[in-house]
């Protein structure tokens, strides 16, 4: 099983990015697909997080502003970020609760650089 995050870049404050996390390979089912950041010298910060029902939670740093979803046909995850700052400016990576031919399994991608200019 891998994930695969994509979509980061440079954006100037105010504006908006979606990043995307696909998983591949052997999966039967993924449960919770969540999102997380990361800026050097600091730990990793809880973004976002998607059920596989639908249900959603956000980091307070970002509710109102970003929104995750989900595609369970495509195994992937969406974080839409919009009203981007320079605080949100970080190594974004996701995560996934993952059922495959070798049972449950917590899977990393690698991470997508999000960077926001003043």
């Amino acid at each position: 099983v891998q994930l695969q995050a994509s979509g980061g870049g440079l954006v100037q404050a105010g504006g908006s990015l979606r990043l995307s996390c696909r998983a591949s390979g052997s999966i039967f089912s993924i449960s919770d697909m969540n999102w997380y950041r990361q800026t050097p010298g600091k730990q990793r910060e809880w973004v976002a997080s998607a059920a596989s029902g639908g249900s959603t939670e956000y980091a307070n740093s970002v509710k109102g502003r970003f929104t995750v979803s989900r595609d369970n046909t495509k195994n992937a995850a969406y974080l839409q970020m919009n009203s981007l700052q320079p605080d949100d400016t970080a190594v974004y990576v996701c995560n996934g609760r993952v059922r495959s031919t070798t049972g449950w399994g917590l899977y990393w991608g690698q991470g997508t650089q999000v960077t926001v200019s003043s």
